[in-house]
């Protein structure tokens, strides 16, 4: 369902547990991006008007999250700061082609498997984390991230078509696949 050609390996699970509070904030710093990354694709398409509810909607609901995650940090006496970000999206769309309409349909693609590649680590999260409360968070957002990789996959469906979208799509989840196993041993999210 979620499209990824690998799974996550154990030794990100064990060092995520190890550095939750880094995760977590970069947990919130990618919501903030991926909402963000929706609304300038609205900027960026104004003429693919099929398009433009999805990516509001998506937006808003990433903003939501993000706001969740302010209010976990800030009861946990986390601080909500500046990260270095890791290489993983700028690696994962460096496989973008750079003519349109291929531009776009790889975009919205690459957007697809980073909201799978959450989902997955947000499943390990809810299974593994020890604190109860945030294991129920993590689950609790696992429909949210399928359901925004799916309604990308199918954005890049209403571009390409079916056929030509999904063959681009395992292409990508192979560079995908690449991109993490070659990550650096960082506290977040995507690496």
């Amino acid at each position: 369902m979620l499209s990824l050609a690998s799974e996550t390996s154990p030794a990100w699970v064990a060092r995520a547990l190890e550095h939750l509070d880094e995760v977590l904030v970069d947990h919130a710093h990618c919501e903030k991006k991926a909402a963000s990354t929706a609304v300038s694709l609205l900027f960026r398409y104004p003429e693919r008007t099929e398009m433009l509810p999805a990516l509001s909607a998506l937006a808003r609901e990433e903003l939501t999250h993000f706001e969740q995650l302010l209010q976990l940090l800030a009861a946990r006496r986390i601080v909500y700061r500046r990260l270095a970000p890791a290489p993983y999206a700028t690696d994962l769309l460096a496989a973008v082609r750079p003519e349109e309409p291929e531009r776009l349909v790889d975009t919205l693609l690459c957007l697809s498997l980073i909201e799978a590649r959450s989902c997955e680590r947000m499943k390990l999260l809810g299974e593994h984390v020890p604190d109860q409360e945030l294991a129920l968070f993590y689950r609790g957002l696992l429909a949210s991230e399928a359901r925004h990789h799916q309604g990308y996959v199918e954005l890049a469906a209403g571009v390409a078509g079916e056929t030509v979208a999904r063959a681009r799509l395992r292409a990508l989840a192979a560079h995908e696949a690449n991109v993490i196993a070659t990550a650096p041993p960082l506290a977040r999210m995507h690496a």
